[in-house]
């Protein structure tokens, strides 16, 4: 993957648990990295027609792996405005180099 093909700047968050000095605890989006990435928007093509499992997927997005962060489907992707939930999460040619994720985008608010 060429540099100048990660174009989209996304920032990966958890969601924790966090407890204030009165006693209440609510849940926070912590940020753990932002990172740039490829995105694509499915689109009919032979790429996107093989996976077919992910049919709810809307895109696709392709950064290199951050030593020491963990992405799972709990992990939550922001791309500009928009929010993505991940559906899977997997490691390019099994190298350890680039992680390739598929995401449906969620709406934010009502």
């Amino acid at each position: 993957m060429s540099f100048g093909k990660m174009n989209s700047f996304i920032q990966l968050k958890i969601e924790d648990e966090v407890e204030d000095e009165d006693g209440y605890s609510t849940i926070e989006e912590v940020t753990i990295a932002s990172v740039r990435a490829y995105r694509e928007e499915r689109h009919a093509s032979k790429y996107w027609a093989n996976r077919a499992l992910y049919t709810e997927a809307t895109n696709l997005f392709c950064f290199r792996r951050i030593p020491g962060v963990t992405v799972t489907t709990a992990t939550l992707l922001f791309c500009g405005n928009r929010r993505f939930e991940i559906m899977s999460v997997e490691d390019v040619k099994g190298r350890g180099m680039y992680i390739e994720v598929l995401a449906r985008e969620k709406k934010i608010g009502p």
